[in-house]
């Protein structure tokens, strides 16, 4: 029997969190697993041990991802975090309702979880287009990776209380924040470098028109707005899903959804990383981040479905040059696999 069937089809797959590793079973992984009301997906790699088990996690091997009924496998590369993508669509396949994406470094606490999608939220107006969503969470001199690296010492950019109001919102994506090591770029790393443990604070969310960089270490996606979670697998893997959290902004706002910030619901021990080589893998973020949410906000129709303002974003990222045109077959085959697994599950 192959890993992937470890579950049965008739088990109760609608919270499902999703993962790839090239290690065997970390210590966050176990505690990820351990959770109950979830399910743990890992999507390996070529790297990834033959011999990786991690029970009741689900473990889809290279070899058995090959065996499954997803277009993407044609065109998706290896050695890449796009290989994640497997994991959604398996996910999705099994009925999943609500798919969490997380890394194998990130650890949750004990209080772990996601306010609910539709509901009466905190909302922040902000005439910035962009606002660094750390800094209502610290006042520490921090920013998410994929931030405009001209406006970070901007006091502009900063949220505050002034601009908040309560009302009732579907959001699509909850971002949850990691304490110690959160996700910043390699310049603060080699610059400031200083651990953080994020204040305790209501979560809020963005209204339409402000962005803020998002990336997969704790984030929630409710199913209504799965196709965007797509990574571009012709961009670096530092770039990938803050790329794909620019593109998704303006998707959400044309299909009345919005993105949200939570506090710190996880601990992040990070894997040993070469701070010069995330420098290097980071640099299309450096210099595009602000450019390719201009470019897909300006893609994005009002009254068309989430899949086509998807690739009608992608498309005008690949006219602009900012990621080659080939990206766009692989982007085909995604969302005729997410058209399809959503159809019948």
């Amino acid at each position: 029997m192959c890993n992937a069937c470890i579950w049965a089809i008739g088990c109760d797959m609608r919270n499902v969190i999703v993962i790839t590793s090239i290690f065997s079973p970390t210590s966050a992984v176990r505690q990820w697993a351990a959770l109950s009301d979830w399910r743990v997906l890992v999507a390996g790699d070529i790297k990834t041990p033959a011999d990786w088990r991690c029970e009741p996690a689900m473990f889809i091997s290279a070899r058995e991802q090959g065996a499954l009924p997803f277009r993407i496998t044609k065109h998706l590369p290896w050695n890449h975090y796009a290989r994640k993508m497997i994991g959604y669509l398996e996910a999705v396949r099994r009925g999943a309702r609500v798919i969490v994406d997380t890394d194998d470094d990130n650890i949750p606490k004990p209080d772990w979880s996601f306010p609910d999608f539709n509901g009466r939220h905190r909302m922040l107006s902000h005439s910035s287009k962009f606002i660094n969503m750390y800094r209502w969470f610290t006042k520490q001199h921090i920013w998410p990776r994929g931030f405009p690296l001209d406006r970070i010492g901007d006091a502009a950019v900063f949220p505050d209380e002034n601009h908040v109001r309560t009302g009732q919102v579907r959001v699509g994506i909850w971002q949850g924040l990691a304490d110690e090591d959160p996700d910043v770029d390699a310049i603060y790393r080699m610059t400031v470098g200083a651990p953080c443990r994020f204040d305790r604070k209501d979560p809020v969310v963005l209204n339409a028109g402000t962005f803020c960089p998002f990336n997969s270490q704790n984030t929630a996606f409710v199913r209504e707005v799965f196709p965007l979670l797509y990574l571009p697998a012709s961009v670096s893997f530092r770039s990938t899903d803050i790329i794909r959290g620019l593109v998704a902004q303006p998707v959400l706002w044309s299909a009345g959804y919005h993105l949200g910030f939570t506090g710190a619901t996880v601990v992040q021990h990070r894997n040993e990383h070469d701070y010069l080589v995330d420098f290097a893998s980071e640099i299309p973020c450096y210099l595009h981040s602000e450019k390719i949410a201009n470019a897909a906000e300006r893609a994005v129709r009002s009254g068309v479905s989430i899949a086509d303002n998807l690739y009608s974003a992608y498309e005008s990222l690949a006219r602009a040059e900012m990621i080659p045109a080939s990206e766009l077959t692989l982007l085909s085959d995604w969302i005729q696999d997410i058209r399809d697994v959503m159809t019948s599950s």
